[in-house]
């Protein structure tokens, strides 16, 4: 399955962010590009360990079985998939160059991961090879939201 700690498949998905620009439009969902940029730099520092953020009562509940099925095969993620409210982005715009340059470093740091005690706010304790399988899915699913 595909990794974000693959080097091949980060700079894959480095050269798609480039590619997102102002008029790049949503084919589903409610974020505009910038909105998605800014909700995938939140995502990213959750995963390198930055921002940690409280298991909800459902992810305890349906949490591991959620990451089982997010694992079981290479198939991108499901449209319009529901998210944590400190995920949504509020603001609908800004510098996106800087957010994509921002962005595109965070997927850089995956090179020297190593948060080996990572708990997901939903899914709970994850694998370093199920955290590099959730990363990818979550940024693909994004770019393609956004054609890229």
């Amino acid at each position: 399955m595909k990794t974000i700690f693959d080097k091949n498949i980060r700079d894959k998905l480095i050269n798609r962010v480039n590619s997102l620009n102002e008029n790049s439009k949503a084919q589903w969902g409610k974020m505009n590009v910038y909105q998605m940029v800014k909700h995938c730099i939140l995502c990213e520092e959750m995963y390198l360990g930055k921002t940690p953020y409280k298991r909800t009562f459902l992810g305890f509940l349906l949490g591991k079985l959620a990451l089982q099925q997010l694992m079981k095969d290479d198939k991108p993620k499901k449209r319009n998939s529901p998210t944590k409210d400190e995920f949504k982005i509020i603001e609908s715009n800004g510098n996106l160059l800087e957010d994509k340059m921002k962005w595109i470093s965070l997927i850089g740091e995956y090179e020297n991961y190593s948060n080996q005690t990572f708990v997901h706010w939903f899914f709970g304790k994850m694998t370093k090879e199920q955290v590099g399988i959730s990363v990818y899915k979550h940024i693909d699913h994004h770019l393609r939201q956004f054609d890229c």
